[in-house]
């Protein structure tokens, strides 16, 4: 059997130029329905690495396969990023992939460029070492995900053939294993007014005030949300707020809010909506001059293609006890002998889509740490970029091996 030594021997060969392909997917912009240039630059490097076939679909996903065997494993990472924010804050070109210290930085490099780079190296290791085994390893760089989390994989698992047995998420952990994360869904609640001019206020009905009374509630509806053990409180807040007027001296007869309500166990989007509608009741609200709705999604990737999805993305767990936890737990005392820490991500991931809706057993491991995520001091060490491909490299075998114990 490959040492897990001969692993790492192979991969510190290929530093440099794993190196040279995160810098260059940082250089590549490349956020939400813009990633055609970071999937065409990915897919080189998949085909240089030796996949057996990589392929881009029809939303713009691109997937190297290695392998023909029974058991199916998918590894994925996404490959968009958040947008850059104002260029004042950063210290450096977010578009350098300044490397600096043994670290790389700009926009992508924790949330989730390096997962990519390290599972596209871990896959050449997988060739180079003859690691294949019975099994077919999927690795995805999937679109989309800042703007919708969940979205590609709904495509991939609606209308591909790809019916993986497992799924390893790839964003950001510490190199921890994480096994689940809360939900979230996004709420929209539009309150109705009648307009007047703004000289003689009491002839209308300010929409505005109106709202004003709901957004106090939503607000103390956030501090009786359920606890979980795990996963922890679940949360809302307004991130968003609107009106229409006819003119600034007229009183407005519409108001809008935006409410990203994070959901954990026990919490259903029927139960969420539920919950706000309560809260326009106890802010003495006329619940006729109130809709409440959930919002949905229908943006065109970068290939013009459409995935319409309502904005719900389940709460999901992965017991401790599960094998595909167990596996992830073994491969991690195997590559690095000694014992993880097993927890959940803080944000949300393609997972929603994975096992919240689908139910595919998910796990999560990747490099980088989240606190870095989506800030202008986005960075990943290049040792975590090595350890995780070390550990994508050996989990197929694992996992493989304990499935047809």
């Amino acid at each position: 059997m490959t040492t897990t030594a001969q692993i790492f021997d192979r991969l510190n060969e290929y530093e440099d130029e794993l190196i040279q392909f995160m810098r260059d997917l940082i250089r590549i912009p490349g956020i939400s329905c813009e990633e055609k240039e970071v999937v065409e630059r990915i897919a080189d490097e998949m085909t240089k690495c030796d996949f057996d076939e990589v392929k881009i679909d029809k939303m713009g996903n691109v997937i190297g396969k290695i392998g023909s065997g029974s058991t199916t494993i998918a590894m994925d990472a996404h490959i968009d990023t958040v947008d850059t924010g104002s260029l004042d804050e950063w210290e450096w070109d977010p578009f350098e992939g300044k490397f600096e210290d043994g670290v790389i930085y700009g926009r992508g490099a924790t949330d989730q460029l390096a997962g990519m780079a390290s599972m596209v190296y871990a896959g050449q290791v997988i060739n180079d070492l003859d690691l294949r085994d019975d099994y077919t390893l999927y690795i995805v760089g999937s679109v989309q995900e800042e703007d919708c989390d969940g979205l590609p994989w709904q495509y991939i698992l609606n209308e591909t053939e790809m019916d993986p047995d497992c799924v390893v998420i790839t964003e950001p952990t510490n190199l921890n294993i994480y096994r689940g994360q809360r939900g979230r869904m996004e709420i929209g609640v539009r309150a109705s007014g009648v307009s007047c001019h703004g000289s003689a206020p009491e002839r209308g009905e300010n929409a505005i005030y109106r709202m004003a009374k709901i957004v106090a509630e939503i607000e103390k509806l956030n501090e009786r949300l359920l606890v979980d053990d795990f996963l922890g409180k679940g949360t809302v807040t307004v991130s968003y707020i609107d009106c229409k007027t006819p003119s600034l001296c007229a009183v407005p007869d519409e108001a809008y809010i935006h409410l990203d309500r994070r959901l954990t166990a026990g919490e259903t989007k029927e139960s969420a909506v539920e919950e706000v509608r309560e809260a326009i009741e106890k802010a003495g609200v006329d619940t006729d001059k109130v809709e409440v709705e959930i919002l949905n999604y229908d943006t065109p990737s970068y290939t013009g293609f459409r995935y319409p999805t309502e904005k719900y993305y389940p709460v999901w767990v992965l017991p401790e006890e599960h094998e595909l936890c167990k596996k992830a737990v073994k491969t991690y005392r195997d590559v690095f002998d000694e014992e993880p820490l097993v927890d959940k991500w803080t944000f949300s991931t393609n997972g929603v889509a994975t096992m919240g809706m689908f139910e595919v057993p998910t796990i999560g491991f990747g490099p980088a740490n989240e606190v870095y995520a989506h800030t202008v001091n986005e960075q990943v060490a290049v040792d975590d970029l090595i350890k995780a491909a070390a550990w994508y490299a050996r989990f197929p075998e694992n996992y493989l091996n304990t499935t047809n114990s």
